[in-house]
């Protein structure tokens, strides 16, 4: 007999498979620029899609689960947004043009799949046989969270990055920016490109990018299943979502302040579950109304700060 567990993890297996080689494999098999509408549809089929399996979460797991699940995935979504900062500095640095984007963002959900896997089974294995973890990633969060409320603008530099120094000591680098390769021929020898290269920096990025939303989510729930597949919901609207973001998010100023909130809401709710648990429900109704202030915040101060918007 297969378990309720196993079957859960099938099923879910099954159904990211199947939405994998629709979105990835078919639709987006011939490399081309995303534009807005279909941007649009997309991250309209996968939140639908997130919230349809959190209906099912309710009724085959109950309301906890469901309640739990609908926390992380907004704490993964919210965080995925400010990631969108950082992959736009990326592209910009490396010069790549929005048609060859799409092929860097299907490589790098490909890589962010089995990293997150790894790293949330890691996480949930250290916090169930070392107790004392939990105040490490506690706080981590709130050190995490008060340096990006006040470390000021995100710097990127893709030529210290330690992968891009190594294939660059190994491997000739094309100055081709409009090459939709990886790797190339050029004079006999066998050269990476800067999509390659873009790639190795979006791959390293996703490590941090986990250090903080592995710990966050861990402090709402420790079920693999819900922390897997609400991470895996978030990263797979991630592409869609970057390009429906892309031209305004300078419009939201004051998200980044909303997101630092939330990771040291978070850590601070590990660290004194012990002895002041925090219900799932308040922790859902603080984390909403901060991103909510953030945004409207956003497009009403923040436009009228900055009226080019």
């Amino acid at each position: 007999m297969i378990s309720a567990q196993t079957t859960m993890w099938l099923g879910f297996a099954f159904l990211l498979g199947f939405m994998f080689i629709l979105d990835l494999g078919v639709i987006s098999r011939n490399g081309h620029e995303i534009k807005f509408r279909e941007a649009l549809v997309w991250t309209l089929v996968w939140v639908s899609l997130a919230f349809a399996f959190n209906i099912w979460i309710y009724f085959y797991l109950g309301p906890t689960k469901a309640l739990e699940f609908f926390t992380g995935y907004v704490i993964e979504e919210s965080l995925s947004v400010d990631n969108l900062f950082v992959f736009i500095m990326i592209f910009s640095y490396f010069k790549i043009g929005k048609a060859h984007q799409p092929k860097i963002l299907k490589w790098g959900i490909i890589g962010a799949l089995l990293m997150r896997g790894i790293f949330i089974f890691a996480g949930i294995g250290l916090l169930e046989r070392f107790h004392w973890m939990v105040y490490i990633f506690g706080g981590l969060l709130v050190f995490t969270g008060i340096k990006m409320a006040f470390g000021g603008e995100d710097q990127i530099a893709p030529e210290k990055n330690l992968l891009v120094r190594l294939v660059g000591r190994l491997f000739p680098v094309s100055a081709d920016a409009r090459c939709n390769h990886f790797f190339i021929r050029e004079k006999g020898r066998v050269s990476v490109t800067p999509l390659f290269l873009t790639l190795l920096v979006v791959e390293s990025s996703d490590v941090i990018f986990a250090m903080d939303s592995i710990p966050a989510i861990l402090a709402v729930t420790r079920d693999p299943f819900i922390v897997y597949t609400s991470n895996i919901f978030a990263i797979m609207g991630l592409r869609s979502l970057y390009y429906l973001l892309a031209n305004v998010m300078d419009m939201f100023v004051y998200l980044k302040i909303g997101i630092s909130f939330i990771l040291a809401f978070v850590g601070v709710k590990m660290l004194i579950a012990d002895h002041y648990p925090i219900p799932i429900n308040i922790s859902l109704m603080v984390i909403v109304s901060v991103l909510a202030i953030a945004v409207i915040t956003s497009l009403t101060i923040g436009k009228k700060r900055h009226p080019h918007f």
